[in-house]
């Protein structure tokens, strides 16, 4: 058993995520995390949301609301909505918590006596409207490197160029629209991340065969280009107090003291916990611990870049990421998801229309690995309509309602393999090896393939054998194959618990089966499992396991949430 630390980006506080957010990082983290307990490894999955920062301060003068009765309220919401999307986070917290704050002081510390931190006086925008100095993601202009209009001044989300707010071009300020903008001299402080480019360097390169292109791709170009010190200070009143004398009216950057709050939220965990896990077991010191990222693209500089220097400045063990999944973009009906335009599908409305394991499945085998992906809902549709409905919960309704018409509601008896079954087994154990294999490789779309191809070859046995004629001649041979099918059915709950997990705890309940019955998938046997359930074990029919989705619905769906088309 291996100890397996999993980690999501942490979503920003204001409003709540829509389905590109999910398939970034929470869903995918979410389904790894699920796997990893399959396969019989200790695991801790945490994630939490992000809470300092001017997104903060401007949705909560935009609500008005004091920040932490904001931050309390949009939590809350995180919180259900990842309920109801069956996220299984061992715990999900907050970075403005004490042991955040705590955790964030003792490296700050370390990296200035270690001689990374520098003093700096700058030119900040000011909004002389909005009477506030902006956040450099509150800047709004045209990106010097590519040319993207509405580009961030901390970084342009077109070409992932990480930026200074001065450099943009015609910037404008995102919380009023003013262009009534000055420059201004303020002091802050830096991570002098040139000091540390050398040593990031080598440790990055330990990472070459292990971490994706994405990921890798964009780590090399920053430290091909050159890195440069990063401000790690704000002139803000929400967030953690700076601990330095004379810098006490600043608080930290929320992207320092964010990637930080991974590790706060698992001493936080392991405070209201102390008897089960002691937090420096994971992070500090740890043995045989290995660290899973997941991140969307933009994320990633700052994930294989920023956080992993800082954690190296301050010359102390920490548990560093050793596999970074960076993933690309998840469009909207040929365009982006957009609150304020009303456009798109966002996580606590999904689980409104469908149950959450639609959305899980198709996400998953449509998630943007190698390049972008889109989001519509003809293409929604058809998944369900096909995969689901036709493939997976047709063939558990036709085994189910034949077995019990013709038999009885109970599991029959078996009878010696055929060469059909021989040929099931040896084909079904390829394809079960593969799928493990991606899921291990965390090629998600691969796997899902492979999933539905395991469907596939449950419905290709059935059509094969024929047990609805065979049993006019060859009563014992229908009950062989009929028996051979209701085990097929518990096999694909197994294999399908991480992606669809309330889907497959339906499958076994029918079989009178827990998820704490259900196996480890390390080897996993075909030929063992496919005589699992014993002779003679009730079963219930049940409803189907899933609702066909008409063409008026689409059309419905659609118009509700703000196609492009």
């Amino acid at each position: 058993m291996s100890k397996v630390l999993i980690t999501s980006a942490l979503p920003y506080i204001n409003g709540v995520p829509h389905l590109g957010h999910m398939v970034g990082c929470l869903l995918p983290s979410d389904i790894y995390a699920r796997y990893m307990r399959m396969m019989g490894n200790e695991v801790l999955y945490i994630a939490g949301t992000d809470e300092h920062g001017t997104t903060s301060e401007v949705g909560a003068l935009k609500e008005g609301m004091g920040v932490q009765e904001y931050c309390d309220m949009y939590h809350q919401r995180h919180v259900q909505t990842y309920k109801d999307f069956n996220l299984s986070f061992d715990c999900f917290g907050r970075t403005s918590s004490e042991q955040n704050k705590e955790i964030t002081y003792h490296i700050f510390e370390q990296l200035d006596k270690n001689g990374f931190i520098e003093e700096r006086t700058i030119k900040q925008v000011y909004s002389i409207d909005d009477a506030m100095f902006l956040a450099d993601r509150y800047i709004i202009g045209t990106c010097p490197h590519c040319g993207y209009d509405k580009a961030r001044g901390d970084q342009c989300e077109n070409c992932t160029k990480v930026l200074e707010p001065t450099e943009l071009i015609n910037p404008k300020s995102s919380v009023s629209g003013s262009t009534n903008l000055e420059v201004r001299e303020t002091k802050h402080l830096f991570l002098n991340l040139p000091k540390l480019e050398a040593k990031l360097g080598e440790w990055i390169k330990t990472k070459e065969p292990f971490w994706p292109d994405v990921a890798y791709t964009i780590a090399q170009k920053w430290l091909k280009e050159g890195l440069q010190s990063r401000c790690i200070t704000r002139d803000l009143k929400w967030g953690f107090p700076v601990n330095k004398p004379g810098y006490e009216d600043k608080v930290f950057y929320v992207w320092f003291d964010a990637p930080i709050g991974y590790i706060g939220i698992t001493k936080q965990w392991a405070d209201e916990k102390p008897t089960e896990r002691n937090w420096k077991d994971w992070w500090l010191n740890a043995q045989n611990v290995r660290h899973v990222e997941f991140m969307g693209k933009d994320n990633v500089p700052y994930h294989s870049i920023t956080f992993p220097a800082t954690l190296l400045g301050t010359g102390e063990n920490w548990t560093q990421v050793d596999y970074l999944k960076g993933m690309s973009y998840l469009t909207y009906e040929g365009g982006k998801f957009s609150k304020s335009e009303k456009r798109g599908v966002f996580a606590e409305d999904a689980v409104k229309e469908f149950p959450a394991d639609y959305w899980r499945y198709w996400l998953m085998s449509n998630a943007p690995e190698g390049s972008d992906s889109s989001f519509s809902f003809d293409l929604f549709a058809g998944v369900v309509n096909k995969d689901l409905n036709g493939v997976l919960g047709n063939f558990v309704s036709r085994v189910l309602k034949m077995t019990s018409s013709k038999i009885g509601n109970f599991v029959p008896e078996g009878g010696e393999d055929t060469q059909v079954e021989k040929e099931l087994i040896a084909t079904l154990q390829t394809r079960v090896n593969d799928y493990l294999k991606y899921m291990n490789e965390m090629e998600f779309r691969k796997a899902m393939n492979e999933l539905r191809a395991i469907w596939v070859e449950g419905n290709n046995y059935i059509s094969v054998t024929e047990p609805w004629t065979v049993i006019k001649t060859d009563e014992a041979r229908a009950a062989a194959i009929l028996r051979n099918c209701i085990n097929l059915i518990r096999i694909f709950a197994i294999l399908s618990a991480p992606v669809m997990p309330t889907v497959s705890a339906s499958m076994l309940e029918r079989l009178g089966l827990k998820a704490a019955d259900m196996p480890c998938l390390q080897d996993f046997d075909v030929n063992k499992e496919i005589k699992a359930i014993k002779e003679g074990t009730p079963f219930e029919v049940g409803e189907m396991l899933f609702e066909r989705i008409s063409p008026e619905r689409v059309e419905e769906l659609k118009q509700k949430f703000g196609s492009n088309k």
